[in-house]
């Protein structure tokens, strides 16, 4: 037999095995979360998308010199030859445009969340109540003019940057000096949106509007303001504030959440006026990101790989409680090593229909209750089964409370594997690894058996088998005859009984 040195090492190899299927389960689980995104990505782009507001910013058209290449025919060296050349010519056009921010940017948004089903996923989405005002400084526009260009002020236009336009809603309005603009949908190469014609906008630089849209998974904004200041307020549970600036003040209930931003000009890295089609926002935008916190695929991801730690405490016990005379065989230890896998995959099974907690109580105790049935008739455990399940509870309950929270997960996990590295090197710490025969045996619990001791070989057998036949047919060894036997006996009385009667004389 094998010391308990030995085994432990095959214990180890094994737990090392165990990673294949463990690694099986996460790719599964990775092909599920995959299918799942997708889902979200396809219902929130139908809803709306992730929406980003850039805007309103007064785009003023410029007219210049504009030089251009022109290709003329001239008379050639020779009589009556041609040639063409290139020659520049310089002319009044249109040139790049004035993009002109709002002085000040007061923005409010109201969300209302709603959860949208796609087979067995779940998608959060919103619809938002849109208000803001803005105010322009046309005085700016003379810094940014060159030579000889004139700005175009009665086409000047009012542009507005979405996320996407298919997710507007209900009745959309800009008012600028009290008017309605007629507003237009418009598509640059990094943006999209609606545009109106506001005209000369020197005398009514004050701008309001009203939106309804919808949108999923983010609602963000863009500081164009020289001073802008935007308030966020809805009834998602789990906002996540994301983007270039975190809010300066948050409220977050389990009704909902409000947070506020302030940004003046000094924290972006955006010019007040610049020349250009349209800016891109997505450097500079913050906002609230409608979030899923913790859903079921990151746990089991988390539960796949805190798995190797688990499946090696099982092993760890079942080593240290197992009967001595009776010891666990490798197959065992790997059929309990599968059982483990699978139960992240049952998890997750479960998971997408019952949700997380009913699923993880569920798969825990039918994985406990396997193992423990296991111990007690297969592995013949007997007392010693309780010992195993009440390690198992105690791995399973740890794992639930690592999955349950993001922050104390590590601590959790780390505190657990150094306790049950401790408690091993207690339980262990009279234990003779080399087994009684010492050092010199290897890790052989008793010394080797001697060639005695071996079984014969099929040639030996042969060989005893022919010399057996051998002394039949000569009637010797156990098959001597008994008349043979007496005769022998007779002949040496009479060999005795000659020697007997020689007198002294005839010597």
């Amino acid at each position: 037999m094998r010391s308990i040195g030995f085994r432990f090492l095959v214990v180890g190899l094994l737990t090392l095995l165990m990673v294949i299927p463990l690694f099986l389960a996460a790719a599964v689980i990775d092909d599920r979360a995959g299918y799942a995104e997708d889902t979200r990505r396809d219902v929130s782009r139908e809803w709306g998308g992730a929406q980003t507001l850039t805007g309103p910013i007064l785009m003023i058209p410029v007219e210049g010199e504009v030089q251009r290449n022109e290709r003329r025919e001239v008379p050639g060296d020779v009589e009556g030859e041609t040639r063409f050349e290139e020659v520049t010519v310089t002319e009044r056009g249109p040139v790049m445009p004035i993009l002109l921010m709002p002085e000040r940017l007061d923005l409010t948004a109201d969300t209302e969340t709603s959860i949208r089903r796609r087979g067995i996923f779940e998608v959060p989405v919103y619809s938002a109540d849109i208000a803001f005002t803005a105010s322009y400084n046309t005085d700016r526009v003379a810094s940014v003019l060159k030579d000889g260009e004139v700005p175009q002020w009665g086409e000047a236009k009012l542009r507005l940057g979405l996320g996407s336009n298919a997710g507007l809603r209900g009745e959309t309005s800009i008012r600028a000096g009290g008017a309605d603009l007629p507003l237009e949908p418009f598509f640059a190469s990094n943006a999209s949106g609606v545009e109106a014609l506001i005209g000369d906008p020197r005398g009514r630089a004050d701008i309001s509007a009203a939106i309804t849209m919808n949108g999923a998974q983010e609602l963000k904004v863009s500081p164009v303001g020289r001073i802008t200041s935007v308030a966020m307020a809805g009834d998602w549970p789990d906002p996540s504030f994301t983007g270039a600036f975190l809010p300066d003040e948050r409220t977050v209930t389990e009704t909902g959440y409000e947070a506020s931003w302030t940004i003046p000009h000094l924290a972006r890295t955006l010019p007040q006026i610049s020349r250009g089609s349209f800016i891109e926002p997505a450097a500079h935008a913050f906002g609230t990101a409608y979030v899923q916190v913790n859903d079921f695929y990151q746990k089991a991801f988390r539960a796949a790989r805190y798995g190797i730690l688990f499946i090696a405490l099982t092993f760890l016990t079942v080593l240290l409680t197992e009967r001595r005379d009776t010891p666990t065989h490798p197959v065992q230890y790997i059929l309990i090593g599968l059982a483990q896998s699978i139960f992240v995959l049952l998890m997750v099974a479960y998971a997408e229909q019952i949700g997380f907690t009913a699923a993880y109580l569920a798969s825990a105790a039918a994985t406990i209750a396997l193992l423990t049935l296991f111990g007690w008739t297969a592995l013949k455990l007997g007392v010693r089964t309780l010992v195993l399940g009440v390690t198992l509870l105690v791995l399973y309950g740890v794992l639930f409370l690592i999955l349950r929270s993001n922050d104390q997960a590590l601590l959790a996990g780390a505190t657990l594997a150094f306790g049950a590295l401790a408690l091993t090197m207690i339980l262990t710490r009279n234990e003779n690894w080399y087994g009684a025969a010492g050092p010199a045996a290897g890790f052989r619990l008793t010394d080797p058996p001697s060639d005695a001791a071996l079984p014969p070989t099929p040639a030996a057998k042969r060989r005893a088998q022919a010399e057996a036949g051998r002394q039949q047919q000569s009637g010797e060894g156990p098959w001597r005859s008994a008349s043979a036997d007496a005769g022998a006996t007779d002949q040496v009385k009479a060999d005795s009984n000659a020697t007997s009667t020689i007198s002294p004389k005839e010597d």
